[in-house]
C-alpha cells in the first residue's frame, strides 16, 4: 500500500510575494510611508489651465499690484524683454528674389524708414494713445500678468497717415464664452467649453476651434464681464474671424506661449509661485507692522501699593469722575517726553515702559531664501530679480548671462507672435499702394516670405566691463562669426549703417574745427592681470 503524504502546511517562504521593480517602489510606491497618501492626477490642460485661469489671474494681478517682489519680477522682465520697444531690421532674402547685396541694403533701409513712419505715430493704435513700440511693453506686460493678450487688426483713415492699419490692444479676460438667450440659452457664470451657433465648433474660454482643434474665431466682448464699474452697460460678444479670407493673414493676434499639447490659453507667468509669493507678502507685512509698533515708546504710569487715593497722590482728578476704577493715574497731557530730560514725578507713582529691543533676526535669511527659490521657479537669478549686486564680478556677470538668455527667448516669442505679424500685415498695405516697391510680393507665398523677412532688436544687456564685451564683439566679427550690424544692435541697440553715417559726419565737421580728439581705438589684452573687481 503506499504511503500518503501529507500536505505541507504554506509558510512564510511560500507567501512570499515578488516586489516590483522601476517605480514601484520609487516615486510610484503606494505602501510608502510617505508617498502612499500623496495621490495627485494629471488632468488635460482643459482641467488645469482653462477652469482655474480666472482665478490665477485675479491672483497674478493682485501679487503684481500689491507685492514688491510680484511687481519686481514684471517689471524686470518687461524692461530687459522689451525695454523702449523692439525695432525691426529688415533683412530680405535677396538670393531668392535675384537682387544684388547692394539693392537688398538699399530696399531694407527704404523699408525700415517707412515703418518707423507708421510705428512710431500714435495713429498706428485705434485708440490713438499709444505708438507701435509702447504698444509692445502693454502687451507684453498684460500677457505676462494674464498669461495672454490679444492685438486686432483694425482699419482708419487719416490724412496725416498714408497707412491705415491699426492696432487694438486687448487684455485677456475680453476674449471669454459668451453668454446669454440669444447664443445658447443659458445664462450664469462663464463655463470653460461651450458648442458654437454652427453646431460643430467648440468655444474653449472665447477661442471658436474646428473639429481639429485649429482656431476658427475669438469671442470678444465690448468690456470686461462683470467689470463692477460698468455693471449697468450690457455685455456683448462678437465673433471675429481668425484669419482673412483673401490672404489668410490673422485679423486677431494672440501673444501666448504654449506649454502643454491642446492648449488653448495662456498661464500667468506668477502662476507657479502665487501661494508663496503670498505668503512672503503676509510674512512681510507682519514683520513691518511689529517693527513700527516696537518703534513707538510707551511708558505706563502706575500707583505704588500702599498709597492714598489718585486725588490724595497727584491732587484733584481732570476726568468727570475720580472714583472710576478705570480712570488713568495721570492726566497724559501734563507730560511729555523730551531728549535729556528729567521728569519729576509725585510720590507713589511708578513709570513703566515696553521693552522695544527684541527684534526678529531671522526675517532677512528666511525671506532671501524664499525670494531665491521664487527667482529660481521664474527662471530669473535673484541678482536680478532683487537687483542685488554684491557678489564678485564673475558671479554678477554670471547671473546677468544667464537672464540674458532667458530675456532673450521670451524677445523672440513675444516678436514671433506680435512684432513679425503687424510688420507683415503693414509691408502687404504698403506693397499694395506703391509705397514699397516688391514686385511678385502677392503672387507667390515664397516670394512674400523672402521679401518679409526681418530681425527684431531692443534694449542690450547691461555691460559690467565694457573693454571686455567690446573685445569680444570685435572677435567674433574678425572671424566671421557675428555681423556689425548685429553686435551695433545687440550692445547698443543702434544701426550699425546708422552709426558709420553719424560718425562720416562728425569725423568731417572735427576736420573742419581742426580739434583732435584721440587717437584709433584699439583692443587691450588683459595678460598677465586680475580680472576687474573679481574677488
Amino acid at each position: 500500500m503506499a504511503h500518503k503524504r501529507k500536505a505541507r502546511t504554506p509558510t512564510s517562504r511560500n507567501n512570499r510575494q515578488f516586489k516590483n521593480t522601476g517605480y514601484s517602489e520609487g516615486g510610484a510606491s503606494q505602501s510608502s510611508s510617505i508617498l502612499k497618501a500623496w495621490n495627485p492626477r494629471k488632468a488635460s490642460s482643459k482641467s488645469d489651465i482653462n477652469a482655474n485661469l480666472e482665478v490665477l489671474r485675479s491672483r497674478a494681478a493682485d501679487q503684481v499690484i500689491n507685492t514688491p517682489v510680484g511687481a519686481a519680477a514684471i517689471a524686470t522682465t518687461t524692461q530687459y524683454t522689451i525695454g523702449s520697444g523692439l525695432k525691426v531690421f529688415p533683412k530680405v532674402k535677396y538670393g531668392l528674389l535675384n537682387m544684388t547685396p547692394e539693392d537688398a541694403e538699399t530696399w531694407n533701409k527704404k523699408v525700415s524708414a517707412e515703418f518707423d513712419l507708421w510705428a512710431s505715430s500714435k495713429l498706428c493704435d485705434i485708440r490713438q494713445r499709444n505708438n507701435f513700440y509702447d504698444l509692445q511693453e502693454i502687451l507684453y506686460k498684460a500677457y505676462m500678468v494674464d498669461g495672454d493678450s490679444f492685438a486686432i487688426f483694425r482699419r482708419g483713415y487719416d490724412m496725416n497717415m498714408p497707412y491705415s492699419l491699426r492696432i487694438q490692444a486687448l487684455e485677456g479676460n475680453r476674449v471669454s464664452n459668451p453668454l446669454g438667450q440669444d447664443y445658447y440659452g443659458v445664462t450664469g457664470p462663464l463655463s470653460v467649453e461651450m458648442v458654437a451657433p454652427d453646431g460643430k465648433n467648440r468655444i474653449i474660454n472665447g477661442i471658436e476651434i474646428n473639429e481639429n482643434g485649429a482656431v476658427e474665431a475669438y469671442w470678444i466682448s465690448n468690456k470686461v464681464p462683470y467689470d463692477p464699474v460698468e455693471i449697468n452697460r450690457a455685455t456683448n460678444w462678437v465673433r471675429v474671424k481668425a484669419h482673412g479670407d483673401i490672404l489668410g493673414q490673422a485679423n486677431v493676434l494672440q501673444i501666448c506661449h504654449d506649454e502643454r499639447p491642446d492648449q488653448y490659453r495662456g498661464v500667468p507667468y506668477l502662476a507657479p509661485v502665487i501661494e508663496t509669493l503670498k505668503q512672503v507678502s503676509r510674512y512681510t507685512t507682519a514683520e513691518l507692522t511689529s517693527a513700527i509698533m516696537k518703534s513707538f515708546f510707551a511708558l505706563f504710569f502706575t500707583s505704588s501699593s500702599g498709597t492714598g487715593s489718585i486725588s490724595d497722590v497727584l491732587g484733584a482728578s481732570p476726568y468727570d469722575d475720580e472714583n472710576d476704577p478705570d480712570a488713568p493715574v495721570v492726566d497724559v497731557h501734563e507730560y511729555q517726553l523730551g531728549p535729556g530730560t528729567m521728569n519729576a514725578l509725585p510720590k507713589g507713582v511708578d513709570v513703566k515702559s515696553i521693552d522695544a529691543s527684541k527684534t526678529q533676526s531671522t526675517f532677512e535669511p528666511f525671506t532671501r531664501e524664499l525670494v531665491k527659490m521664487i527667482a529660481s521657479a521664474l527662471n530669473i537669478p535673484y541678482e536680478v530679480l532683487m537687483k542685488s549686486f554684491t557678489s564678485s564680478y564673475s558671479a554678477s556677470r554670471a547671473a546677468l548671462l544667464q537672464a540674458w538668455e532667458q530675456f532673450k527667448l521670451r524677445r523672440a516669442w513675444f516678436s514671433r507672435d506680435f512684432c513679425q505679424p503687424v510688420y507683415e500685415m503693414w509691408l502687404a498695405e504698403a506693397v499694395a499702394t506703391g509705397r514699397i516697391e516688391a514686385p511678385g510680393f502677392f503672387e507667390d507665398p515664397a516670394i512674400r516670405y523672402a521679401y518679409c523677412n526681418a530681425e527684431w532688436y531692443g534694449p542690450s544687456m547691461s555691460i559690467l566691463d565694457p573693454v571686455r564685451d567690446i573685445n569680444g564683439a570685435a572677435l567674433r566679427i574678425q572671424y566671421g562669426l557675428s555681423t556689425p550690424e548685429r553686435e551695433a544692435a545687440e550692445i547698443t541697440g543702434s544701426d550699425f549703417y546708422e552709426n558709420l553715417e553719424a560718425i562720416r559726419i562728425a569725423k568731417t565737421k572735427v576736420q573742419e574745427a581742426g580739434v583732435q580728439l584721440g587717437t584709433n581705438a584699439v583692443l587691450l589684452t588683459e595678460e598677465g592681470g586680475e580680472e576687474n573687481g573679481e574677488e
